[in-house]
């Protein structure tokens, strides 16, 4: 696609991309969030789980910021998962991507 569309267009795409490739996937599954044995209202919707414990999160901006970061790592705190993957489709010329480990 390039860059330059909404991180909706991206989702979609990745949507057909891992179904074609038989990489098992959850889009936008949501996450309750517990404190002290009680459910919490809040919920957390992660772009993608993939394999059963990666998170992809997927950004259409410019350039990362600490805030995706932690985004990222509060998800994996959040399910117990150890690796996180942040990929930013807006970064022009280049697909930008870091791996996140817990």
């Amino acid at each position: 696609m390039g860059s330059g569309f909404l991180e909706s267009v991206f989702q979609e795409c990745l949507e057909i991309e891992f179904a074609e490739r038989g990489i098992p996937f959850v889009a936008q599954h949501r996450l309750q969030l517990r404190y002290k044995g009680r459910q919490l209202k809040s919920i957390f919707i992660p772009d993608f789980i993939c394999f059963d414990n990666i998170i992809v999160e997927i950004k259409a901006l410019s350039d990362f910021t600490g805030q995706h970061r932690a985004q990222v790592h509060n998800y994996l705190k959040a399910t117990d998962y150890r690796l996180g993957l942040l990929v930013n489709f807006g970064s022009h010329p280049k697909l930008q991507s870091e791996r996140i480990v817990r």
